[in-house]
Order: structure tokens, then C-alpha cells, then sequence
């Protein structure tokens, strides 16, 4: 009875305020066509044909699990959001369908790439996206746990939403809340789990259903680590980067891939050296993360769907999950590439921004290998140093303690120990020498093709951190008679290292006024790099995937 009566107040959430399309503000920025230029629409698959018949069906009923992935992350962005797109998806003017696009690749009406601007509407988006109620500060939600201290564990929980109920706050689990698509998502993995042949696939797909019906993803997460699997799906709530307000929450998405043994095959060397990473680490010997596991699969993939928060704006090219720090400290975490999603971004972005940023004599050093590296030693990063750490005698955890800085701090910081960590292995005799140039060249044209996706979304801020940064200390230069920037190679390394240091000792700490105050200094696009950048328009930000095995095509 209980959980029937929670399920209703969940849906009623929901529809509060959204059902009325009068009260809809659909007032559309009048350049929203060119905003939708900013990204490359792109054909993303794999082939499939190898697979057994039964396997092939799998793959297509994990596509449509999936797409509840949508639905969910869709209403954890803002609970307005489906009446916003059906009053969009109505419009049949040049402006309203170019809006109603737009809206899709965003996940709302404000723009991920020009700090959350409103394209539709005037409203600004909320700092506790859906997950909070709308005009939630975080001083009165602080305010709230301190005074009910009995209710902060459920209240600050990755797997619920907070909704007032009176003068009260009240935590709706996300098995509750998201119950109508979450059923739905279950029935498709569970019929795929009898159609598969792979018991590790089954294992995963059975427990990670009924995790979305107890909020416990523990178990899953563990059945997730030891996928092994040509078919690999990657489903349910992980990232927190959505929750601005505070990092608590998860957020819904979903991968289903292919995968390639051989290239993971060749890749699984680096695993075994994370504890030596770890140990190499520029902090003092007692801040060193000792306690993770080094299990750390790597996985090389082609991606056939996305749904939810990886689709959300700029698509990922590579992943570390679980977070869970128990997780972590068990089995490690697993690394995935996007194979043909870092390939697309290479051909179509990368190159092109090079050409325009960096200086003519370095260009030779640009390399789609080094670029492939880093993504790889960027994940490999996410799982090493301050993780699960003790401030003032209380056992925490990094993200809990720098809240909403945590996800900006934490991409740079994966960032820079992932060149730190590169460095290692051609130090080491791990990689050739000759990458060493490459690799610095190619981190410093990848500042910007990712500083392009703004300083208010995670990655864009963690960027213009170290732009800045790198830049006071001299370790990359700027020449203003040519417009280009280059490294330099005698100060890069140093300029690396410092910065990693800087980055973790925060983390071990849990320094977040030091986080804040290191944000507020280096967190900014210079006026030289913003003219230079906002005369790109014809080189795209992103790309729009399309997925042909989804039944979708450019033309959509």
C-alpha cells in the first residue's frame, strides 16, 4: 500500500504544472538553425552480421530498453520537459522544427553550449535540474539537513529525488518515481537475457532489472565488471554532472555496443601498471590511493545506440564506470573506448581546430594515436588517486565533499594525470619515446575543441582551468602576431605535474573553498581565445549521431 501511495505522488510530480500547453512559454531564439549547425550530423554502427541470429535480436531489444533511458533522463533534466517537446514537435514552421530539434540533442529548451541559455522560453534552468524541487537553493536544502539530520542519507542519495511535502522535504526513490518507464526497461533486458547465450550478459541484465526496483545497483555493478560479452550494454543511473546544485544525483543513460577483444586484448597491459600509476603520483606518500582494486577492465567497443545523458549535448568517446567507490575498491573500474565515436571526432573536429590553433611548425606532432591514448589514459585516470578519503576524523568521499565542483575537478583532474600518466609509460619504456611530443601537441588541441562546449557544463570548465593555468606557467604559449599557440616542450612537463599536484591535494583534502578559489582564478576563457573561438562557425562543436541500426538516418 505504502509503495503504491509513493509511486502516485512520484507520477503526480510529474505532470504538476506540464499538462496546460497555454501556460507554455515557446518564444524561439531566432538563430536556433545555426545553433543546430553546430553539430555534425554523423552515422554511428557497427556491423552486426558476425553475430549469431539470436545475438542480433538481443542487440535490437537492448536498443529498445534504451530508449526509456530517454524518457527518464528527459524529466531528470527538468519535469517541464515533456510538455515542452510536444508543444515543439507540433510546430510546423522552419523555426519550430529546427527549435524542436534542437531540443532533442539539448534535453530542454537551454542551450548546453552557450552556459545553459534559454533557446525556448526565458526560464533559466534550474542548478538542481529535476532532481530538487525547481526553486530550491542550496542553502535552504543545507539548512534542511541540518535541522533533520535523521533525514540526510535518503535526502542526498544518488538514487533519489527530493520533493517538498508541506514544510517538509521528502526523498522519492527512483524506483518509485521512474517506475513507469523502469518496468518496461526491465520486461525488454530480462527477454533478452533468455535469448542471449553469453551467461555474463544474462547475469548482468537480470540483476541490473532488479536493481531498478530496489535502488540497490551494488550487485549489477559487480555482474557489469566481469561482462564479458561480444554484445555490451552499459544501462542506469551514473553520472551526477546533471546535478549542478549539488552532485548527488544520478542521471539515467544507456550504451549498447560491440565489442572487440583483440584491440581490448592489446590494451590490457596498462592494467596491471595502475598501481606503479598510483605510486608515480606527484602528492605525498599518505594522500596515495592505495585501497582500489586494479581488476580495471579495458574494453575497445563500437558504439550501435546511446540514450539519456551521454546523448545530452556533446557525446562521450569514452567511459570509467562504476563510481561506486565499494566498486572501486573491489574490482577497480571499467574503461571503455568509443571507437568509432573517437574516430568521428578526430576526422571531423579535431583536425580542423588544430589547424586553426596550433602552430604551424608543431602540427606534424598531431596524432590520431596520441589522441586515442589520451582518451584511453583519461578513463585509466578516473580510477586512481583521493577517492574514498577522512576530513576532520569523518570517513567521506571526494564528490561528497566538493559537491558541485566535484564533476569539473574531477574531468580535469583525469585530464592532466592522464598526460602525467602517459609521460610514465614512455618513461618507462612502455610506449615509444617518439609519442612524447604527440601526446603534448595533441592534449593542447583537444583544450580546444573541448572548451568549445562551455565553461558552465564539466568538461569545458575543467578545461579552461588548465588552459589558464598551463598558460601563467608557460608550459603552452600564445603568439599574438600569428594567432596560434603552441608547447613549450622545456615547461610542459613541469606545468603538467603542478597541476596534477595542485588538483589532487585539493581532492584528498576535500578543500572545496581551495577548489572554489582555483575555479574562480583559472576557470575563464581569456578575450584573446574567445575572439579566435567565436570565429569558428563553420567547424562543428560536436557531432548528432544517428544510429542506422535504431532505424535511424541523416536525413532524420
Amino acid at each position: 500500500m505504502r509503495r503504491n501511495v509513493w509511486i502516485l505522488i512520484g507520477l503526480m510530480v510529474f505532470s504538476v504544472g506540464c499538462s496546460k500547453r497555454d501556460k507554455l512559454d515557446l518564444t524561439i531564439k531566432p538563430d536556433v538553425a545555426d545553433r543546430l549547425k553546430q553539430f555534425a550530423p554523423v552515422a554511428i554502427t557497427a556491423d552486426i552480421a558476425f553475430l549469431p541470429e539470436n545475438e542480433q535480436k538481443v542487440v535490437h531489444k537492448l536498443i529498445e530498453a534504451s530508449r526509456y533511458m530517454d524518457e527518464i533522463f528527459l524529466r531528470q533534466v527538468w519535469e517541464k520537459n515533456p510538455a515542452y517537446r510536444e508543444a515543439l514537435r507540433s510546430r510546423r514552421d522552419d523555426l519550430g522544427k529546427a527549435a524542436y530539434r534542437y531540443f532533442l540533442i539539448n534535453f530542454g529548451p537551454w542551450d548546453r553550449l552557450q552556459e545553459n541559455e534559454p533557446f525556448v522560453g526565458t526560464i533559466p534552468k534550474p542548478k538542481g535540474a529535476g532532481y530538487y524541487p525547481e526553486d530550491m537553493t542550496k542553502e535552504e536544502f543545507e539548512q534542511y539537513l541540518e535541522a533533520h539530520p535523521d533525514q540526510a542519507e535518503a535526502l542526498k542519495g544518488l538514487y533519489a529525488i527530493v520533493r517538498r511535502s508541506g514544510d517538509s522535504l521528502q526523498a522519492i526513490p527512483y524506483s518509485q518515481a521512474y517506475r513507469e518507464w523502469l518496468e518496461p526497461t526491465a520486461k525488454l533486458m530480462r527477454e533478452a537475457a533468455e535469448l542471449t547465450q553469453n551467461a555474463s550478459l544474462r547475469d548482468f541484465l537480470l540483476k541490473r532489472a532488479d536493481a531498478f526496483f530496489n535502488d540497490d545497483y551494488y550487485e549489477s555493478d559487480l555482474a557489469w565488471m566481469d561482462l564479458d560479452s561480444p554484445v555490451e550494454i552499459t544501462i542506469g543511473p551514473y553520472e551526477v554532472y546533471e546535478d549542478a546544485l549539488f552532485g548527488y544525483k544520478a542521471a539515467f543513460e544507456s550504451f549498447v555496443t560491440i565489442a572487440d577483444p583483440e584491440e581490448s586484448a592489446k590494451l590490457a597491459k596498462y592494467k596491471s601498471l595502475l598501481p606503479a600509476m598510483e605510486e608515480n603520483l606527484p602528492i605525498p606518500d599518505h594522500l596515495k590511493n592505495r585501497n582500489r582494486g586494479t581488476e580495471s577492465p579495458i574494453r575497445v567497443v563500437d558504439v550501435v545506440f546511446t540514450a539519456g545523458d551521454t546523448k545530452a549535448g556533446v557525446q562521450t568517446i569514452a567511459f570509467n564506470l562504476p563510481n561506486d567507490e565499494r566498486v572501486r575498491e573491489e574490482k577497480g573500474s571499467k574503461k571503455v573506448l568509443l571507437r568509432n565515436v573517437i574516430q568521428a571526432k578526430y576526422e571531423k573536429i579535431l583536425k580542423p581546430i588544430a589547424e586553426r590553433f596550433v602552430d604551424s611548425d608543431q602540427l606534424p606532432y598531431l596524432s590520431a594515436e596520441a589522441f586515442t591514448n589520451e582518451v584511453l589514459f583519461h578513463e585509466l585516470s578516473h580510477g586512481l588517486g583521493p577517492g574514498k578519503i577522512v576530513v576532520n576524523g569523518r570517513r567521506t568521499e571526494v564528490r561528497l565533499e566538493l559537491k558541485d565542483l566535484y564533476s569539473a575537478s574531477e574531468e580535469a583532474k583525469a585530464d592532466v594525470m592522464g598526460v602525467y600518466n602517459l609521460f610514465y609509460m614512455i618513461q618507462e619504456g612502455v610506449i615509444p619515446r617518439d609519442m612524447h611530443k604527440k601526446v603534448a601537441v595533441t592534449y593542447l588541441a583537444g583544450l580546444f575543441r573541448s572548451i568549445r562546449f562551455g565553461i558552465e557544463e564539466a568538461h569545458g570548465k575543467g578545461v579552461a582551468l588548465q588552459l589558464n593555468y598551463l598558460l601563467e606557467k608557460g608550459a603552452i604559449a600564445f603568439d599574438e602576431a600569428s594567432g596560434k599557440f603552441r608547447v613549450d616542450f622545456d615547461r610542459f612537463d613541469r606545468g603538467i605535474r603542478d597541476l596534477l599536484s595542485d588538483l589532487c591535494v585539493l581532492q584528498a583534502y576535500g578543500d572545496y573553498d581551495g577548489t572554489r578559489a582555483m575555479f574562480d582564478k583559472y576557470a575563464h576563457v581569456p578575450d584573446f581565445l574567445a575572439a579566435k573561438l567565436a570565429d569558428m562557425a563553420d567547424i562543428p562543436v560536436d557531432i548528432a549521431p544517428k544510429y542506422p541500426l535504431a532505424g535511424e538516418s541523416l536525413n532524420d
